[in-house]
């Protein structure tokens, strides 16, 4: 399965078109990485995963004028401008971006056994791109091509434009995720899509709103994903909603809708919080090195220390991470607990007769409480009433999902930029879905890069100011095209 697409199109990134060959890529069966692994499963003690998030934003400041100004990735505008703020971190940045292609290698060379998930934005890939950082996709091609690499190094899934899916429509949701795929199939080909079977969602976001939640995951089960990565604070057991006893070990998240619907899918538990350092200073590692084999469906099998941090911001992930990685790996990787990626551990799981049916089954935060109120299959309207009641009851009760950070809404106080993102989705399903447009032609493609463009986290985590204004103008653009152009 060599690439058999363009990454650009005009300007344009490959983000839709290739629905089929992308599907046919996602057919590939399994396994993935096992059959090159090399980790002794059987006998080690436990292990330890970790993955690096990537991501900058696409922002309208290529000009004076913030209507005019050409779309460019904001890595661009800190090396146009480093004598503002932290830009002088730019160049760092960018060695951040391809540093694992030159880690890898090393360590192998070594005779060692590295291990890292890597989860690239779409945006950043394309801003990327557009900047000629070709040594950047060099060094990321060599360690996801080259046999003697490629078993150490598992790509996580993503949408496209870093969106938080609690508060992003949920038909945009699914095209984020499927931009993502064509769009990396673009890059790396498609035999390396077809290996993507983890996905990372953007902020550690997680929908607990039933009907989203149920469309979050049917998103990632018919995109081909077999697990999905989890903050540990954003779910909850089953069968009493109580915080997780056992983080270190596959989970089964169920997601459960107004109609009556369930879906689940593999969820594996990052632990604790988001600082950096828990990843920069291989934490992971050292919490392995505290535990011993558990047992699932009567089997032993090792557990898990799951952390991602970003791969770039900070100073501890700058400075400190490259010696820690290489020293961790290095005393790691012939050990009782050793370095893994997810997909071959659940791989190894499979040769031991565990399903997923086998995994404690979670849910997201305060479903439980809809639950033992709720009519099983009362639908949309019975569920609306509900959640209302629990909210008069209950000031701190919410349906806007949870993420890596317990103290940041990505809904309250942002109707300036979430209004005209909502109006901008109206009118492209309006326009472009409801009225069959193809996902091949043009106006779909550069209109979907717009739309997805705007419903970036920055335009909201930054909160007032340029960035608010930059997701406006992103907005406005979208909706003139959408306009004009169809």
């Amino acid at each position: 399965m060599k690439t058999a697409m363009p990454e650009l199109i005009g300007e344009v990134p490959n983000i839709c078109g290739h629905e089929n060959k992308v599907a046919e890529a996602l057919a590939r069966p399994g396994p993935y990485y096992l059959p090159d692994s090399g980790v002794d499963f059987r006998n080690i003690k436990s292990a330890f995963a970790i993955a690096l998030h990537m991501h900058q934003p696409l922002i309208p400041a290529g000009g004076h004028t913030l209507r005019t100004a050409k779309i460019i990735s904001n890595l661009k505008h800190m090396m146009d401008n480093p004598g503002t703020g932290d830009n002088h971190n730019a160049t760092v940045f960018h060695w951040c971006y391809k540093r694992m292609g030159e880690f890898i290698p090393q360590l192998v060379r070594e005779g060692k056994r590295p291990r890292i998930m890597l989860e690239y934005s779409g945006t950043l890939l394309y801003g990327l791109r557009q900047m000629g950082l070709s040594d950047v996709f060099d060094d990321l091609r060599l360690i996801t091509h080259d046999p003697v690499y490629r078993s150490c190094v598992e790509w996580l899934g993503a949408p496209w434009g870093h969106a938080v899916a609690p508060s992003t429509p949920v038909q945009d949701y699914r095209l984020h995720v499927k931009a993502w795929q064509h769009h990396f199939a673009a890059i790396f080909g498609f035999e390396a899509l077809s290996r993507v079977r983890g996905f990372s969602p953007s902020e550690m976001a997680l929908p607990n709103h039933p009907d989203v939640a149920y469309e979050f995951v049917k998103t990632l089960k018919d995109c081909g994903f077999r697990w999905v990565l989890v903050q540990e604070h954003t779910v909850e057991r089953v069968t009493d909603g109580g915080p997780l006893r056992n983080p270190h070990v596959p989970h089964r998240l169920v997601a459960r809708n107004s109609r009556g619907e369930t879906l689940g899918i593999t969820a594996i538990v990052k632990t604790q919080g988001s600082d950096t350092k828990l990843v920069a200073q291989m934490q992971p590692y050292y919490e392995a090195k505290g535990l011993s084999r558990r047992e699932i469906a009567g089997k032993s099998v090792p557990p898990v220390v799951t952390q991602i941090a970003d791969g770039e911001n900070g100073g501890v992930m700058m400075n400190e991470f490259p010696g820690k990685y290489l020293d961790a790996t290095t005393e790691a990787w012939n050990s009782a607990h050793v370095p893994v990626n997810i997909t071959e551990y659940l791989e190894y799981l499979d040769t031991l007769g565990i399903k997923e049916e086998d995994f404690l089954p979670i849910q997201p935060i305060f479903q439980k409480r809809i639950w033992d109120r709720f009519a099983d299959g009362a639908g949309p309207e019975a569920l609306a009433r509900t959640i209302e009641t629990l909210r008069k009851e209950d000031g701190r009760f919410h349906m806007e999902g949870g993420s890596w950070t317990g103290n940041i809404s990505w809904v309250r106080g942002y109707d300036q930029v979430l209004k005209p993102m909502e109006e901008a989705s109206h009118m492209f399903h309006e326009k472009a879905t409801a009225q069959g447009v193809p996902t091949s032609d043009p106006r779909y493609r550069e209109a979907l890069f717009y739309l997805l463009t705007t419903q970036t986290s920055c335009y909201r985590y930054w909160g007032h100011g340029i960035w608010t204004d930059y997701g406006r103008e992103l907005c406005r653009r979208a909706t003139e095209i959408l306009k004009h152009g169809f």
